[in-house]
């Protein structure tokens, strides 16, 4: 198997560190909204390369935090009269159910940058006492310059760096010793979350939280580093100066990184309109094309999102869905007993498909490729099963494609959950306007989601509130 490491810009055949298993660590999102379709895409590209690692058969320890203390959520909690506590817990409840509906399996650990606020002071310490940084009335810096190899991932030159900062002057930042020091933790502001420190009260710098997170979950050294593009620089380059400063050791041994998705072109925000979230795009596909959308193209490559471009990825899982449906039909109703003549020997021809699909993951996590394997499988499926198929033929088919929709997230069959009768879904509709009359709008939305978990789509109009079955 082969990754193309950010580190090295080469592709590299992956040795774990230890034998059979695999340490990983995604940097999560920042909890102060809903997550957005540009937060999807690093959520599904890594869930679906742990799935294919276990599919190996490798343990893979998958940690992924949630950034829960940061300017953005104390701005919001501002706005709203409320603790930063209180939007953080909110969203990350959100965000756990976007990641359900995307079919992410969740990490083996997911920190809270809040409950790791004793390790982040104990790394502070230790790089002020090695000399990479300095406490300038209350604020800690990390010393860049004293790191040799800084710049090593983002390929950046220190100078460069230096020339591009030279004529900029922040406010609060005249205790620097150098315009490129960053900080690791900064005094209390009136109002703010705070915490106890040897320098007095503050809260962590954003790099240090995941340098942190990431030792006491997986160790100093790790396999996997992976995130966004947007994160190597500054965030990634700053935990390795961090991390290998204070553990004397290399920190990620591989570095992945997603490109950036676009909006029909553009780059998405709010100011042009074009700002999604995953809760937005639910209300008009399943969260299943979503997820096979973004696999659609090479994790590395940019992605430029449109409707057209949704649609075509809701008839290809149309295409495998259908084609699972047709394999299940045939498994009710095929012959009872052993393989027929041809059928072991068309078996084995079916295996070659998932050869092509282990060959593309094995080369830089090709979803892409791994697809049009899938769809090659899809097609030989449809083309040899027929009401004269024995069971077993019908069956072991089926469990090769699931098979590999399984490493994709793809979901054959969806788990019939009972509903009950029409008097139980009014029960919950009238539970829903009631949570709506007392403000519980939190309730309100999860009463929504339940329903539509279970195939009731619900519609507020001026006459009520109004339901269908998906």
């Amino acid at each position: 198997m082969k990754i193309y490491n950010t580190l090295s810009k080469t592709k590299e055949e992956f040795v774990p560190l230890e034998k059979g298993k695999v340490s990983m660590y995604v940097c999560g999102p920042t909890v102060y909204n809903l997550i957005h379709i540009g937060n999807a895409r690093p959520m599904i590209i890594f869930d679906t390369f742990r799935k294919y690692l276990e599919y190996k058969g490798f343990e893979v320890n998958y940690v992924s935090n949630f950034t829960d203390v940061d300017d953005k959520i104390i701005k919001k909690a501002i706005e709203e009269g409320c603790s930063a506590e209180e939007i953080s817990q909110r969203y990350i409840a959100e965000c756990k159910k976007d990641m359900a509906g995307l079919n992410v399996k969740p990490a083996t650990t997911h920190p809270l940058a809040t409950q790791e606020i004793d390790g982040m002071i104990e790394m502070i310490q230790i790089l002020i006492d090695k000399g990479f940084a300095y406490n300038a009335n209350g604020t800690v810096y990390y010393r860049t310059r004293k790191f040799s190899e800084y710049g090593k991932l983002s390929k950046k030159n220190i100078d460069d760096l230096e020339a591009g900062h030279r004529d900029i002057k922040v406010a609060g930042e005249e205790s620097k010793e150098d315009p490129l020091d960053f900080v690791l933790w900064k005094p209390k502001k009136e109002g703010e979350p705070a915490w106890n420190s040897p320098w007095g009260q503050g809260r962590p710098g954003w790099h240090i939280e995941c340098s942190v997170m990431s030792k006491k979950y997986l160790g100093d050294e790790i396999d996997i580093h992976a995130g966004g593009e947007d994160l190597i620089f500054p965030h990634h380059e700053n935990e390795i100066a961090q991390s290998e400063a204070a553990n004397g050791c290399p920190f990620a041994k591989y570095w992945m990184h997603n490109g950036f998705l676009n909006i029909d072109n553009k780059k998405m925000s709010k100011s042009l309109g074009n700002f999604f979230t995953v809760r937005d795009i639910s209300e008009k596909y399943d969260l299943q094309v979503l997820r096979f959308f973004m696999l659609s193209a090479h994790y590395r490559s940019p992605l430029n999102f449109s409707d057209t471009l949704m649609e075509a990825a809701k008839n290809g899982l149309e295409r495998i869905v259908t084609a699972g449906e047709k394999l299940r039909d045939a498994v009710s109703n095929g012959k009872e007993g052993e393989l027929q003549q041809n059928e072991a020997a068309l078996i084995d021809e079916a295996k070659k498909y998932v050869k092509k699909f282990e060959e593309a993951m094995d080369d830089d996590c090709n979803t892409a490729n791994a697809i049009s394997s899938v769809f090659e499988l899809v097609k030989f499926a449809n083309s040899k099963v027929s009401s004269d198929s024995s069971k077993k033929f019908a069956c072991a088919l089926y469990d090769i494609l699931s098979g590999l929709c399984d490493v994709l997230g793809i979901i054959l069959e969806k788990e019939k959950d009972a509903v009950g009768d029409e008097a139980y879904i009014e029960e919950m509709i009238e539970k829903r306007a009631q949570a709506k009359k007392d403000k519980n709008f939190a309730l309100a939305d999860e009463i929504r989601e339940e329903l539509a978990q279970k195939g009731i789509l619900l519609k507020d109009t001026r006459e009520g509130t109004k339901w269908s079955r998906a």
